[in-house]
């Protein structure tokens, strides 16, 4: 199922667990990555079709990794959602700026969450018909 395949990267290991429940149960296939190296080598093994990135990740943060999947050939057309409890003004803006395809704020609500990701993963992505 590459088409439901989602990498969530977030250092809280109980928010990447509630979203793993959450997601896994409708149907998605999840894999976790606790930084921006772990996230890295989930990308290479697992092919994710959208990412839920914290932006708030030890060492390399989450807009720069951003930027970094952005900027590589191999990773610039997988969906990127920030998934992020610092939501002051202007944060969605700089989301945004570093490439994430959307954005959304902790806590998170787990009954609209699914939907919400399942509405980002049916849009078509740069390079693909639709």
């Amino acid at each position: 199922m590459p088409e439901g395949r989602i990498l969530v990267v977030d250092d809280n290991e109980t928010n990447a667990r509630l979203v793993s429940y959450l997601l896994t149960a409708r149907g998605f296939e999840i894999r976790t990555a606790a930084n921006a190296a772990e996230a890295v080598a989930a990308i290479e093994d697992f092919h994710p079709r959208l990412i839920l990135m914290d932006l708030q990740l030890p060492g390399v943060d989450g807009l720069s990794l951003t930027r970094q999947l952005r900027a590589a050939p191999a990773t610039r057309d997988i969906a990127i959602v920030a998934l992020t409890a610092y939501a002051m003004k202007g944060d969605d803006e700089k989301a945004r700026a570093a490439g994430c395809d959307g954005y959304i704020t902790k806590p998170i609500d787990t009954r609209t969450l699914p939907s919400t990701v399942a509405g980002f993963l049916a849009r078509p992505r740069e390079g693909e018909n639709g």
